[in-house]
């Protein structure tokens, strides 16, 4: 669906950038030349980390701890977000001379969040203050247990607030109800990230420690990973702060991540939003998913050569089985669902369940299922008392919304709109998977659940040149709620097509206009192979490819179709 043009005043009024780009800002809903200039090279970042609710509170009980000499467990979780957000807050206490203990929970002996076990062995090693990163704030039970042990407990979280708050003695999510933070959206490690600069602020304004070596700026490569990572909206704050993570990223100097990058293959200078989305978030990822989230922990922490060069080698095959396994499950979970008649039956939610689904992959089969169908789809690892699931939505349906619509058949829950978790007991989920069709049925029913592609502009192949690339580049990072440029082309000529990749799943192609010629290439659309037509509309993004130490324009199709005409 190509968007509309934009209105006549507004495009004489952002008359100095190029007409595609003014395309591309007008649909993100930016018509005049302040608001050009600050997306395109503004900083969103609100200079006081105070103003984030909870941060006074949490920075003065951890300044007293630090006095005091108590010990501190930094609590965390086992994704990229959670991971990032745990090394990044053990290093700052760390480098604020605490005695810091991290701690990230086994995926399948623990599962997500806050546990009653794992703080009373907390409790019994010393600690005296929990912080919980990229978790807890729907842990009021477990929460309220830690304090009655004794525990000052600190909850940092970006999900959905319950009902209540946990009663901890600080409470920082920009989402809790009376927060007014002008910036929601943050990352678990964008929280994280604000309770550091808190600590550091406070401790470079008083005196009372010093940092050793360590500088705000320093810890914006982990923002920018678990930023991406976790698919949160790449505008406002988290959109300049992955920029700023960036610049990091592609000089980097911290250990673990170079390795990582050596071992992905990643050249530094090369590393976007994409190259965190796709390649390295993966990788970290991988260790929780298939092990445990601290060896990714472990990889981002280190200062020994030796121990970053194999813990980046086995997260990289780590990531290898994570893959196989995914494709194979999803594959397995399609097949269900064609042969029970559960797509024609149920069509508005998908529920599939197995006990042989991996637990740290159910959110990637979820999603691979959600692709393909246009479906809210929930995973489920089968137990034989509890069962851990998974949910991956569609922008027309809040899972986390849904989910809490059933909170009395849950033991716990949490997550965003589009993808959540949640652990039941087995016998509850009959009555699980009903309730939720109920609810997607009443809220999809009459919407057209379609999927869409929406166009920034129709181009002509000739208009593909530097000036726009670099003009386009302006829009970065890319990702979700910020999606990358999408243009078309009418009316190319498919001169070569071939089936490409180690698995056959993608389709590289030849096209031209008849006086231009442009590699193309479609990744997982190697079907498409079979009835290509011979000329064709293509919607894509326009990328730079390199072979032989030579750099070209490569368009990364999206979708294609017939030509019409």
């Amino acid at each position: 669906m190509v968007g509309p043009p934009p209105p006549s005043e507004v495009a004489k009024r952002l008359s100095h950038l190029h007409p595609v780009l003014v395309r591309v800002l007008v649909h993100r809903g930016i018509t005049t030349p302040a608001e050009a200039e600050a997306f395109l090279y503004g900083s969103h970042l609100f200079d006081n980390p105070y103003h984030l609710k909870g941060v006074n509170e949490a920075v003065t009980r951890l300044r007293d701890a630090l006095r005091r000499g108590e010990r501190i467990a930094v609590y965390g979780d086992f994704d990229a977000d959670g991971v990032t957000s745990t090394a990044l807050m053990t290093l700052t206490l760390r480098a604020l001379g605490a005695d810091v203990r991290p701690y990230i929970p086994h995926r399948v002996d623990e599962g997500y969040g806050l546990n009653f076990e794992a703080l009373k062995q907390l409790k019994s090693e010393g600690c005296r203050v929990v912080v919980t990163v990229d978790c807890g704030i729907r842990s009021i039970e477990e929460v309220a247990f830690g304090q009655r042990l004794g525990l000052d407990m600190i909850v940092t979280d970006h999900h959905t607030p319950g009902p209540e708050l946990p009663p901890a003695r600080a409470v920082v999510n920009p989402k809790r109800p009376d927060s007014r933070y002008p910036f929601p959206s943050l990352a678990g490690v964008g929280v994280a990230y604000r309770l550091a600069q808190g600590l550091l602020r406070a401790a470079r304004r008083n005196s009372w420690v010093t940092a050793e070596g360590l500088k705000e700026e320093d810890l914006l490569d982990l923002v920018a990973l678990g930023t991406v990572a976790d698919i949160v909206p790449l505008l406002g704050e988290n959109r300049t702060l992955v920029r700023l993570g960036l610049a990091r990223l592609n000089e980097p100097t911290r250990l673990g991540i170079r390795e990582l990058m050596h071992a992905a293959s990643v050249l530094p200078g090369r590393v976007t939003a994409w190259t965190i989305g796709f390649i390295l978030a993966p990788r970290l990822n991988a260790a929780g998913r298939l092990r445990t989230g601290m060896l990714a922990y472990d990889l981002l922490t280190t200062q020994d050569p030796g121990q970053a060069i194999t813990l980046a080698a086995e997260l990289d095959v780590l990531n290898q089985r994570r893959q196989e396994l995914t494709r194979r499950h999803a594959e397995e979970a399609l097949a269900t669902l064609a042969s029970t008649g559960t797509q024609m039956a149920v069509p508005y939610l998908h529920v599939v369940a197995s006990p042989g689904y991996e637990h740290g992959i159910v959110g990637l089969i979820a999603s691979q299922i959600a692709e393909v169908t246009y479906r809210p789809t929930v995973v489920v690892h089968l137990g034989e008392e509890e069962s851990r699931g998974s949910a991956r939505s569609i922008p027309e349906f809040d899972i986390t919304a849904a989910l809490d619509q059933c909170r009395d058949l849950l033991v716990r829950h949490g997550g965003h709109a589009a993808a959540a978790g949640f652990t039941i007991r087995t016998e509850h989920l009959p009555a699980l998977q009903e309730r939720l069709q109920a609810i997607a049925q009443a809220e999809l029913a009459d919407k057209d659940l379609t999927p869409k592609l929406h166009i920034d502009a129709e181009v002509t192949l000739k208009e593909l040149n530097r000036d726009l690339y670099e003009q386009l580049k302006l829009v970065e990072p890319c990702g979700h709620g910020n999606e990358p440029p999408v243009l078309m082309a009418r009316g190319l000529a498919v001169r070569r097509s071939r089936v490409v990749g180690d698995d056959g799943q993608h389709l590289r192609l030849v096209v031209s206009d008849g006086r231009l010629v442009f590699d193309a290439i479609a990744f997982r659309q190697a079907h498409l192979a079979e009835n290509l037509p011979t000329r064709v509309d293509l919607a894509f993004t326009l990328d730079i490819s390199e072979r032989n130490g030579e750099r070209y324009f490569e368009l990364n199709v999206l979708d294609l179709r017939p030509a019409e005409g």
